[in-house]
């Protein structure tokens, strides 16, 4: 009996790890199929993912709005839908919407059903706040399953080249400054998050986060770095 289990347990393992972490780690590795860099040696993406928040992301909006700058959402479509008046300001103001499910899932904890249903109906809530086809699709954590890539082939899918642990309060305090000074590279795809109700984040972690990007919009934009949109490339 117990050898059985153990026989099973293994099967479970070896399966869950095919169809979810290994086939993450050959994707991101070799970048098959997804975007981490852009072309252009003066050029700077930033992205913005988990929102829109009611609080946070207009404020974001306003201060992208003060210095000119046009970034690139991926959004929670249950979210979308509580905030449909934030969506359309994003479109209106030039900025590019992109899918992050419909909710905060992991691929890893899908079914090529569920995952497939979940980009539909997030870019169906984006569509009817913008009147736009949706290109672009960052799914939660970066993590693919085994038919990530065949189900959402419509899309490019958008990585990130830094990413800055912006989600906790601490590491906004301490470090996300120095990290984004360090940012400077023509061609990163910047990954800061503009809310703070997912799992594992804090609450207020966007508020200093906005702090930090103030401060870091203004020293880039002096120096002459463009920051695009993906729509823009």
């Amino acid at each position: 009996m117990i050898k059985i289990w153990i026989i099973s347990f293994t099967v479970i393992v070896l399966l869950v790890l095919f169809y979810s972490v290994i086939p993450t780690l050959i994707i991101r590795i070799y970048n098959l199929g997804i975007t981490k860099k852009v072309q252009g040696e003066s050029r700077i993406v930033l992205t913005f993912d988990d929102g829109p928040n009611p609080h946070y992301t207009p404020q974001l909006l306003d201060l992208l709005k003060r210095y000119g700058v046009k970034a690139t959402f991926f959004v929670v479509g249950s979210k979308v839908k509580r905030n449909s008046n934030i969506i359309k300001r994003m479109h209106e103001e030039g900025h590019t919407i992109g899918i992050h499910h419909y909710d905060h899932i992991s691929s890893w904890l899908m079914s090529p059903f569920k995952l497939r249903n979940q980009l539909i109906m997030t870019e169906k809530a984006i569509t009817e706040c913008t009147n736009e086809k949706v290109t672009f699709y960052r799914p939660p954590w970066g993590h693919f399953n085994l038919f990530t890539q065949l189900i959402s082939k419509k899309y490019e899918i958008i990585m990130w080249s830094d990413i800055f642990g912006d989600w906790k309060v601490e590491t906004c305090k301490t470090e996300l400054l120095d990290q984004l000074r360090k940012t400077t590279d023509g061609g990163s795809i910047l990954l800061l998050h503009d809310c703070g109700e997912t799992f594992g984040a804090d609450i207020e972690a966007p508020r200093y986060m906005l702090e930090n990007l103030e401060i870091y919009l203004k020293e880039m934009t002096e120096r002459g770095r463009r920051f695009i949109t993906f729509s823009e490339l």
